[in-house]
């Protein structure tokens, strides 16, 4: 089940459930639309995979157990533990590499 975090673990802008500006990663490190795109280059500085859009949990429980009121979203805001010449680093090697062969 995806955690569905917060916030852009880069700039820190809201990420809410329903918030199609959600990017992810296979180990679920979410960014904002803006910094993958303008910052990132679509990779992800923690793992180095690519970065797709977040699913959208439905709010309604349209199946029984299913929904946000039964599987709420994460609160924990995370932040990316590496400086910008780390980040920087990672996505110049990777950037122009296919995810399927990083």
């Amino acid at each position: 089940m995806l955690e569905l975090r917060p916030n852009c673990e880069l700039c820190d802008r809201d990420l809410p459930p329903d918030s199609a500006q959600a990017r992810i990663c296979s180990y679920e490190c979410t960014f904002c639309v803006d910094c993958v795109e303008n910052e990132l280059s679509g990779v992800c500085p923690n793992c180095g995979g690519n970065l797709v859009p977040r699913p959208i949990r439905p709010k309604t429980e349209w199946r029984k157990g299913t929904g946000l009121g039964n599987h709420p979203a994460g609160t924990r805001r995370r932040t990316n533990g590496y400086t910008p010449e780390d980040r920087r680093a990672l996505r110049e090697k990777l950037k122009d590499v296919a995810p399927s062969d990083r």
